[in-house]
């Protein structure tokens, strides 16, 4: 499982700073590297969301170890 929890870290990163180079420069990187919604940055899009929701129920909100 800490593989899939690095991977979906590193989707969630990429979803961020994407979302930034929208806000700041009004620049998709998805899109420009993999089309204006195709079915590529759909699956980016798609991966990068279900990494977030994994890693809310994943992560441990003040319970302690």
């Amino acid at each position: 499982m800490e593989l899939v929890r690095k991977i979906a870290i590193i989707l969630t990163l990429i979803g961020g700073l994407n979302w930034g180079l929208v806000g700041v420069l009004d620049l998709d990187l998805v899109s420009l590297i993999f089309g204006p919604m195709t079915i590529l940055s759909r699956i980016v899009y798609t991966l990068v969301g279900l990494s977030s929701i994994y890693l809310i129920f994943d992560h441990p909100f003040g319970k302690k170890e």
